[in-house]
């Protein structure tokens, strides 16, 4: 019997934990179905940093959320975290 692959965070690229949750690259209030999974804290950075009118213009393009400035210092520090681990997410800055 063959063991399974552990699934990879989309965003971050860890594997995940014991909690998945699932992102809609293009939000469901923009028209978007398809889902990809995320640890929570990679799923909650990205709509802290992120309107959901940005997200759908950025859709399933990983790389450009990548090459934001926010995201990459982010994907920097969670790098060496276990795949559970959590802190505080800090709230979006706005106009």
């Amino acid at each position: 019997m063959s063991e399974a692959r552990p699934i990879d965070c989309w965003l971050c690229g860890r594997a995940l934990g014991r909690k998945v949750e699932w992102h809609h690259p293009v939000p469901k209030s923009r028209g978007g179905r398809e889902t990809v999974p995320l640890h929570p804290i990679c799923h909650r950075t990205l709509h802290a940093t992120f309107s959901n009118a940005e997200l759908a213009k950025i859709g399933d393009q990983r790389a450009e959320l990548v090459a934001k400035l926010e995201i990459g210092r982010f994907l920097k520090w969670i790098a060496g975290k276990p795949a559970d681990f959590h802190a505080p997410t800090a709230r979006r800055r706005g106009p």
